[in-house]
């Protein structure tokens, strides 16, 4: 009885010094993205987090009018799935918001400084999920170098955006990040699965036709 109260007392030890540590790896690596102030970041940084639904709602419309210019009804298709999955992303985003209900970090820290609106709860990253989502998609749409490289490029600079502007921690950005990434993912998985089941089920003589 004595060994079995002794193994819970150091798991519960265990288990609260790494939340203890993880916490302060957050806060610590949160310090010194959002302290190295300049003029330069304060301006880049705030363009890049506005842009961030402009170039959400821009890339289906770009992609969805390719496809009709093209003739292409796929293209067409995977437009309205590229929408899709940033619905689900910004859905289970604010979704995770109100289960977990962290708040900002300048709300906790007052010397965390605050260099753009951010209301409501702080993870995941909205911001983040959004961009993580479209650069996922177009990743998957077209998996060139070229289009993969500049979409995860801006949708870390917003990542980081978000961090210099004293809105999210890290482990806010991250999991913005996984949140958007996955859903993307989810939303391109589940085209190509309804397109197969759709093919599977042709008749023989639709085939030929």
């Amino acid at each position: 009885m004595d060994l079995k109260k002794t193994v819970l007392s150091l798991s519960i030890f265990v288990l609260f010094s790494g939340c203890a540590f993880a916490q302060n790896f957050d806060i610590d690596l949160l310090k010194k993205i959002n302290g190295n102030e300049s003029n330069f970041k304060n301006n880049y940084f705030k363009a890049t987090a506005q842009s961030v639904f402009v170039f959400n709602i821009a890339a289906p419309i770009s992609v969805f009018t390719a496809g009709l210019i093209n003739h292409d009804k796929q293209l067409q298709k995977d437009a309205i799935y590229m929408a899709g999955g940033f619905i689900v992303s910004a859905i289970v985003a604010q979704g995770l918001k109100s289960i977990i209900k962290r708040d900002r970090p300048f709300v906790t820290y007052s010397y965390i400084i605050k260099r753009d609106a951010g209301g409501g709860y702080s993870m995941p990253s909205g911001h983040t999920s959004a961009a993580f989502c479209t650069a996922t998609s177009l990743s998957l749409l077209f998996p060139k170098w070229y289009v993969i490289a500049p979409c995860y490029l801006y949708a870390a600079s917003v990542g980081y955006a978000r961090m210099y502007q004293g809105v999210h921690y890290p482990t806010d950005v991250l999991a913005g990040a996984v949140v958007g990434a996955g859903s993307a993912w989810l939303a391109y998985k589940a085209e190509k699965w309804i397109h197969k089941k759709h093919t599977t089920h042709k008749t023989p003589a639709t085939v030929l036709l």
